[in-house]
This record gives structure tokens, sequence and C-alpha cells, in this order.
């Protein structure tokens, strides 16, 4: 028995597809928008999903394109039509539908189509966090397209970019559906020959090259120069130029200019931020089809807020806050009061003022005093005795150095003697 949501704005062919799918056994819900259909999709994941391509709030084209990019669609979805295309049919199965049924539906067709279709794709299936489907950006785009070209070129290849960056997400895209894509410094420990043997044909990326041991280099140098005779591809990520590897993490200068015999630099989170809505729901469906979270889905202002944050942490950070969104949020709806607060919970402390070293000596004493107080005061939240304690002066003192220096004097009635 399986679970399949039908979507479609017309009610008669709602009623006719549940009372067809029962009968045979399965467990249906019905959606008459695409509206309705996300709310089906947010609580868990459809065996099979029979989609209408023209709906009067979001058409089916647009619904799947969606749920291709926030990383939803894990489940085999079959198009419906009355007056659908050629061109229609082949670009919802670019897309990823599985396949197209043109309506009136003929009984045998339905049937036929359900059950290849149910066959098509372990329930089981884990998923990963993908690059692929995502492209509203023009940084991401761009660097979606010399990926595809670099993917072709021989050659090891060097990415380039900050920490955070989850670098083994661009290199994936590397690989060709079905070919091997290994991935992890612990490989580098093991036999080089059987490394080889797991990764022909395919993609073998080594993470950060700054934490590499020097015993390691050798086998990444072991590595480098077998690797075409067995049709794999070594990629590697550094947040460092080649130079600096040599320099400071002791590499071998020809090894240094043979992993970056290629290099391409990666963006920055915040350089494709319109993407990272998209994301974050990916990352939130991953974790609700874990069962690592309940049911849970995004509000529209905590989406922008997000998309309008600059992460610093890159991807890595976008990850912790929406774990952390998933695990913390008290309603199915994640808000933008939500996202303040954890986004403020992991920001960092303002850096300190600077003091102007080219004033009088008078002057920049006043100023760093002026910023010492202030510092003292809002941490023991205005306790003059514990004021005097920790900057070592006399309550007498510290009450004229307070108005001498403008600043508004704290509560005297703790500790008094």
């Amino acid at each position: 028995m399986a679970q399949i949501l039908v979507v479609d704005d017309e009610v008669g062919i709602r009623e006719l597809l549940l009372e067809i799918l029962t009968e045979e056994g399965h467990q249906v819900q019905l959606a008459e928008n695409a509206a309705e259909a996300r709310r089906w999709r947010e609580r868990g994941r459809p065996d099979l999903v029979l989609l209408d391509i023209w709906m009067p709030d979001t058409d089916g084209i647009s619904l799947l394109k969606e749920w291709a990019a926030s990383g939803q669609l894990t489940m085999p979805v079959v198009m419906m039509s009355g007056h659908g295309t050629i061109e229609t049919a082949v670009e919802a199965t670019r897309i990823g539908a599985l396949d197209y049924l043109e309506k009136p539906i003929a009984l045998q067709r339905l049937l036929a189509t359900v059950r290849r279709a149910l066959k098509s794709a372990p329930p089981t299936a884990v998923r990963e966090l993908s690059l692929a489907a995502l492209g509203r950006s023009a940084a991401l785009v761009e660097t979606r397209k010399r990926l595809a070209q670099l993917a072709a070129a021989p050659g090891a290849l060097m990415l380039r970019g900050e920490r955070g960056m989850r670098p083994e997400l661009f290199a994936r895209l590397l690989a060709a559906p079905g070919t091997p894509f290994l991935e992890g410094d612990s490989l580098l420990g093991e036999a080089p020959s059987e490394v080889l043997a797991r990764a022909s044909g395919g993609v073998l990326f080594v993470g950060d090259l700054t934490r590499l041991a020097r015993p390691e280099h050798k086998n990444l140098e072991f590595l480098l120069a077998r690797a075409e005779r067995h049709r794999a591809r070594v990629v590697s990520f550094s947040p460092v130029d080649p130079r600096t590897l040599v320099e400071k993490h002791g590499y071998d200068p020809e090894l240094a200019a043979r992993l970056a015999e290629l290099a391409l630099r990666l963006p920055a989170l915040r350089e494709f931020a319109d993407d990272v809505p998209d994301l974050a729901s990916q990352m939130l469906a991953l974790l609700v089809e874990s069962r690592a979270c309940p049911p849970r889905r995004f509000a529209t202002a905590a989406l922008n807020a997000l998309r309008q944050h600059r992460w610093p942490g890159n991807i890595a950070e976008l990850e912790t806050v929406v774990r952390n969104l998933a695990l913390g949020a008290l309603e199915e709806e994640i808000g933008l009061p939500d996202v303040e607060r954890v986004l403020a919970a992991f920001a960092a402390p303002p850096p300190p003022p600077e003091i102007a070293l080219d004033r009088p000596y008078r002057e920049a004493r006043e100023a760093f005093e002026r910023i010492y107080f202030e510092h003292l005061l809002a941490r023991e939240n205005g306790s003059m005795s514990r004021v005097a304690e920790r900057s070592g002066l006399e309550r007498t003192h510290l009450y004229r150095k307070l108005k001498a220096l403008g600043l508004p004097v704290g509560r005297r009635d703790e500790n008094a003697g």
C-alpha cells in the first residue's frame, strides 16, 4: 500500500483518481492547488505524486521546480494535463518528473504508470544536500557553468574559497550521474591502489588541504601520479593559495603546483544570497525526512531574513542555524522571530571601539578611560561596588572619575557600607 498525493484543481478528476487508487489499496491525499500540495509535502514524503500542470495559483511545472530546488523532489512525480504539449512533457522530465499522463486518462495506462512509478524509487533512498537544482543567483549560475566546463578538462582541480563553504557540494557537480564520488581525508590513510580502483571513472575529493599531515602529502602525491591511469579525477579544496601551502603548511612545491593545475574560486554564500531560501528549505526538508525534527516549514519572512544575513561562516553556518531552528521552533511554521532569536545567539560580539592614536596623550587617555569604564559598567550591570572592585579604585574616587568622564553613576545601594 502506497501513499499517493493527487494534485488537481478539477474536483471530478480528484474524486475519480481517489476512487480508482483507493480500490487498488493505496492511501490517497487530495490537493486542489499548489498551496495545499506544498503543505502535504512539508508534512511528509508521499510515495508518488500525480500533479496537474495547469492550475490557477501555481502551475505544476513551477511547483515541480520548487520541489527540485528545495530538495523535496525525492518521490516520483507523474504530470497530468488535458492540453499539454511535447515541449511541456520534455521540460517536466528534464526537471525530474518520471512520466506524463494525458487527460482523459485511460484506466490501464493510469494503473501501469502508477505501478511503474512506485517501483522506480526505493522508499528508503538516502538524500544528501545538493546544489544541482539551485541557481537564482548569477554567481552560482556562473560557478556551475564553469564546473560543467572543467568537468571535461583533464588534470587535477583545486577549489579555492572561504572556510565553511562545504566544497564537496561543488565537487559533486563534477561527477557524472552513476559515477563514483569518493570523499574524505580518511581515504589518504587507505591503500592508494584500492582507493583509485574504487574511484575509477569518477571523482576523488580531498577536503581542506591545510589540515593534512605530512605523511598524507605522500599518499596524495601517489594518487595524483596514478589517477589518470585509473580515469579518476582528483579534486581538492584549499582556503589558501598554493604558495602559502608550501610556505606555511609544508607542501612540496611540485605537489602544490600539480594540485592547482586547474583552479576555481568558489563564491562565498553572501555572493549567492538569492539561493539561501532554497538552500535552507532543502536543509530543513532533509531534517524532516530523516525524522531528526517534527514537520517544519519556513514562513516567507523567515526565509527573507536568512537571505539578508551576511553568513560569515558560509554554508556550514547556515546548516547550524537551520538545525537550531528545526529543533527549537515551538510551532510547525518557523517564523521571523525564530530566525532573529537564533541569529542573535550566534552573533559575534561587536569589536571594541578603536582609539585614535594620533591625538594628544591627555585626550587618548581620557578616551581609553571612557571605553574602559563603559565596559565595566555594562559588564557589572551598573553595580558600583563591583566596578570599584574590578578597577581597583576606591568608591569615592570612582564616582569622581565617572562624573569627570560624563558617564552615568551606577547603583549605589549594592554592598554599601
